[in-house]
């Protein structure tokens, strides 16, 4: 056994895996409704994604939760990026004295070549700049390249806290764990810091405003004694959760969305955070398919369903709801999220937070 796969059944071990948890603690949001708009990124559809420009848009056009995506600085910092690697999402490429970071790194067993986080302290990473990930495809973010810096997790919560405030509704948020194997093995687990952080701000407690998710299992298992808010277990439409890789056990992630696999995981988790496709599949064409029984197994597990992501763009659309064979061209995103609230779905992630209040408005209308 390598000494990861053994760190990743220690960690394992440390919760226990018998007791099934109680219901989903989220509570009633917005207008009345319960069913959960998470901003993706923020409002990452308008504006460059895990900014607070982008989380502060998301917020003041109804989203119920902002989602930052936590990874770790050199010293310790939880910052809200998509990736460990920040070429993508920084100007850190144009920063001739940061050339010599640029490196090659094992990552859940892809080798990928940038600049990572882990290697710059919070200070250095303060020099860079935030870009728009997917400029191909969303041109009119990009004006916004190199005017916002990578905030940390503290700001976002800060954030979220003045904006409550303000706009004198609750605002949540949703976050996730990046990586969490890959850090834990340079010795830089994120779990502790999310529990610290949240104790510091008083939001490790039942009723908070605050969701933990994860695409592997071995965390949330963790967190699940030491957090008193809900989890979500991460899947997607294919393969299977780094950690189980680690560890060797064969499981996938279809394997966790089957009716047993879901009792399993309502053991450590409060909601499941599937890929759309899992709700409702496509064709080789890209139309929509008869919805599976999802929902269904997860809700009579326990579980809360969220699932991910809702953009408006064709690229991301089914091709029912594609206006032109443009990919940057909007679609029907009104009647994506219609056809999957109609599988009874609790929330949604969205890059369009302002689309699907506005579809939830017209719904509790009508």
């Amino acid at each position: 056994m390598t000494v990861a796969a053994a760190a990743v059944l220690t960690l394992v071990g440390a919760a226990p895996a018998t007791a099934d948890r109680p219901a989903s603690t989220g509570t009633t949001h917005a207008r009345g409704d319960d069913f959960l708009v998470v901003g993706h990124r923020g409002a990452s559809g308008y504006r460059p994604e895990h900014t607070l420009a982008s989380y502060e848009l998301a917020a003041r056009m109804g989203a119920d939760y902002i989602e930052p995506d936590l990874v770790t600085t050199k010293d310790g910092v939880l910052v809200a990026r998509h990736e460990p690697e920040i070429s993508e999402t920084t100007d850190v490429a144009a920063h001739p004295e940061f050339a010599n970071r640029k490196t090659t790194k094992n990552l859940d067993g892809i080798q990928v070549t940038g600049w990572f986080t882990e290697d710059f302290t919070l200070a250095e990473l303060r020099t860079l700049r935030a870009k728009e990930r997917i400029p191909a495809l969303r041109q009119q973010n990009t004006i916004y390249d190199g005017r916002y810096r990578v905030p940390t997790f503290q700001e976002v919560i800060d954030l979220a806290k003045r904006l409550s405030r303000e706009l004198r509704r609750e605002i949540g948020v949703y976050a996730e764990t990046k990586h969490p194997s890959y850090f834990r093995q340079q010795g830089k687990a994120l779990e502790p810091k999310v529990v610290e952080t949240l104790n510091r701000n008083g939001l490790n407690r039942r009723g908070a405003e605050v969701y933990v998710q994860s695409f592997e299992v071995s965390n949330l298992q963790w967190l699940d004694p030491r957090l008193n808010v809900p989890l979500v277990q991460l899947t997607s439409a294919s393969g299977r959760p780094y950690d189980f890789t680690l560890a060797g056990d064969p499981r996938t992630y279809a394997d966790l969305v089957t009716a047993d696999g879901l009792r399993w995981v309502s053991r450590y988790a409060d909601g499941l955070g599937p890929e759309k496709g899992q709700v409702i599949p496509r064709d080789a064409a890209g139309f929509l398919l008869e919805p599976t029984t999802l929902v269904r197994d997860a809700h009579r597990a326990g579980l809360d369903v969220h699932p991910y992501t809702f953009r408006v763009e064709n690229q991301f659309l089914p091709a029912d709801f594609r206006s032109s064979a443009v990919p940057a061209d909007y679609g029907d995103l009104f009647a994506e999220i219609a056809a999957f609230r109609a599988t009874g779905i609790d929330g949604l992630f969205t890059d369009n937070p302002d689309v699907a209040v506005a579809q939830r408005d017209e719904r509790l209308a009508g």
